[in-house]
């Protein structure tokens, strides 16, 4: 089984979900924001968009919340993430058309063809093995629907020259900038 996540210290990190929470709305709420627009933006109608490695479900409630006619399934490796999401979910009233999984990025558990935009956040440098990751990624995609990874500006280029190779084409890659910081910190890859 491959693990999404590298090294002791990252798992006892997101082993609590309620902390993590507590950072990453404060250090992902404008990244955020920049991907719900992005999705809301291009996502069909009645579409079902895939959270990769969604932690504790804040872009996915951001992007129900944005496009009311979307589903959104997200799928983190680890269950206290997941439990801190769906709690998200039903407070929200979303848990309607917002789902969460316990699963390995790499290994799926969604039927083939079945999702129209498949978005990761901030997840990509913890991935161990990035091709097989965006390969189960392309599997679940319908024809032509888009993957679009945000990670940090300076994740580890072996990581974008991974998924390139797995995407079987060059990425494109965009520096996003977010809030009023004057450096783009984040880059979306389009695989």
């Amino acid at each position: 089984m491959h693990r999404t996540l590298h090294g002791l210290g990252q798992r006892h990190l997101f082993a609590d979900g309620r902390s993590y929470d507590r950072h990453a709305g404060r250090a992902f709420r404008t990244l955020h924001r920049r991907v719900a627009d992005d999705v809301a933006a291009a996502a069909p109608s009645d579409g079902l968009v895939l959270d990769a490695g969604c932690g504790t479900g804040l872009l996915a409630a951001e992007i129900a919340h944005r496009r009311p006619d979307l589903r959104v399934h997200g799928v983190d490796l680890q269950q206290a993430m997941v439990d801190v999401a769906v709690e998200r979910a039903e407070r929200a009233g979303l848990a309607d058309r917002v789902a969460f999984t316990v699963a390995d990025l790499a290994d799926l558990p969604l039927p083939a063809t079945t999702t129209d935009l498949a978005v990761s956040t901030a997840s990509m440098h913890h991935w161990t093995d990035v091709p097989a990751i965006v390969t189960a990624l392309h599997r679940v995609l319908r024809p032509g629907g888009p993957l679009w990874i945000y990670d940090i500006r300076w994740a580890p280029s072996r990581a974008v020259r991974a998924a390139s190779a797995a995407a079987g084409r060059r990425t494109a890659r965009t520096l996003v900038r977010t809030g009023a910081f004057p450096v783009a910190l984040f880059q979306r890859l389009a695989a």
